[in-house]
């Protein structure tokens, strides 16, 4: 029987995400596999966990390529980044939230990718004028990164209903960045 991989990071970004001490043969049984299976594709811990953090960057980067982040506005494609984020949210949130689980200082470099690509939207949106400039950009990539991981939190704890999700995050980031034309 093949193992359908990305079923099994789903299953364990789900686990983990609730409870980060969620052991290996717990995520196994979720993922409908033996812990010998598990072992045999994610040689322990780290490399699942490495394996999770890939798969989030993958999937972010392909919501910034859909969101198509240099068409319109940057207002408008901060919309739909904020759109096509909420599928990888909670891999995120787990990521963003619990990167003390990786063992050994190395950090992938698909996150600086991430970061540029994000706070070059920001920038965007500050020199046409529609975004505040004096926040700056890379403060702004890790407010969206905060509120989509207390977004995709909240909807898994119950607290937000998940057709509220993109209207909360776009709203309250975009209330808060947009700049005022009153003087």
């Amino acid at each position: 029987m093949a193992v359908d991989r990305e079923r099994v990071l789903t299953e364990a970004a789900a686990l983990l995400t609730h409870r980060s001490t969620t052991s290996m043969d717990e995520i196994a049984r979720a993922a409908g596999i033996s812990r010998a299976t598990l072992h045999r594709h994610f040689a322990g811990r780290d490399a699942l966990i490495r394996a999770l953090e890939e798969h989030g960057i993958e999937m972010f980067a392909r919501a910034m390529d859909t969101a198509r982040l240099d068409d319109g506005s940057a207002v408008e494609a901060l919309r739909r980044l904020v759109g096509e984020a909420e599928p990888v949210a909670a891999v995120l949130a787990f990521l963003f939230t619990e990167n003390q689980l990786f063992e050994g200082g190395t950090v992938n470099a698909g996150w600086a990718r991430l970061d540029a690509r994000l706070a070059a939207l920001f920038r965007r949106g500050q020199e046409e004028g529609d975004f505040r400039v004096d926040l700056s950009a890379v403060w702004l990539t890790e407010a969206f990164y905060g509120l989509l991981g207390a977004g995709a939190w909240s909807v898994h704890e119950g607290r937000l209903a998940r057709g509220d999700l993109n209207h909360s995050i776009a709203e309250l980031l975009l209330g808060g960045i947009r700049r005022s034309m009153e003087k």
